[in-house]
């Protein structure tokens, strides 16, 4: 399957706080052979969406589906951003007669990056080399929308000095949940404190997820409580891209940029 022609969809939150992660995306696709083009794109629409402003969310739907529907793949390195893209856009165009077909087509061809090496490509190994011990969080999109568990441990088990300790809890939620941690802070806060605790008692030195939103609100957390351990996404973990500074919160980031 080489020489597949695969659009990268970057994320918003890629796109302002973690370039890494997307450069480390085109690093892993083009490795399993895939051409990569990165087309203009706005957001997904999933605030909207989760918000309720159904048609926001099918106005932006609209943009991405022109923009992406030509590759042969939609390729996201988000568990969330890709499900809102492969199991909420047919939901609303359901029942156009002109629209539902495109949002069908174009979200069969949308995957989660680490599932797409695995799961289409066929990748079964990284050259990258880690020295540590890491453990895994399974953002809820990702998870229980896409079925993205199995892939990343089986490509991390493959990076040399890399150890995997899972952490007790590793499939639930971190609190985040896009809006969600806005209207409701005091329950996000709870919720990720016990969270980042799992973490903290496997004794591993960095934290793994494969969602930056998830990875901001844990890291967030971890420096707000003295830190202790290193957030990473875990494409740059298996790019071999590790070169820069740990995940931040959204504020620290803009800190350590001035």
């Amino acid at each position: 399957m080489a020489g597949l022609r695969v659009g990268l969809f970057v994320t918003c939150l890629i796109d302002f706080f973690r370039p890494s992660v997307g450069f480390a995306a085109v690093k892993l696709l083009e490795d399993a052979g895939c051409v990569v083009e990165v087309p203009h794109q706005a957001c997904c629409g999933q605030p909207a969406f989760n918000s309720g402003d159904r048609a926001d969310a099918r106005a932006i739907a609209e943009q991405v589906i022109a923009a992406f529907e030509s590759f042969d793949y939609i390729v996201v390195p988000s568990g969330s951003c890709a499900g809102m893209l492969r199991a909420h856009y047919p939901e609303l165009f359901r029942g156009d007669p002109n629209w539902q077909p495109r949002a069908d087509a174009f979200a069969a061809k949308c995957f989660e990056l680490i599932s797409f090496l695995v799961d289409v490509m066929g990748v079964t190994a990284t050259n990258a080399k880690f020295a540590g011990t890491v453990t895994y969080h399974d953002s809820c999109s990702g998870l229980r929308e896409l079925g993205v568990k199995a892939q990343p441990r089986r490509l991390l088990a493959t990076v040399a000095d890399l150890s995997l300790t899972e952490m007790q809890d590793a499939d639930v939620c971190c609190g985040f949940g896009g809006t969600f941690c806005v209207k409701y802070p005091e329950i996000s806060n709870a919720i990720v404190a016990k969270k980042v605790a799992n973490a903290r008692a496997t004794g591993a030195g960095t934290l793994l997820a494969g969602d930056l939103g998830c990875l901001m609100n844990m890291a967030g957390k971890l420096a707000r409580d003295g830190g202790g351990i290193k957030v990473r996404h875990v494409a740059e973990v298996l790019a071999g891209m590790t070169d820069e500074p740990a995940i931040a919160a959204p504020r620290e980031q803009r800190e350590a940029a001035s």
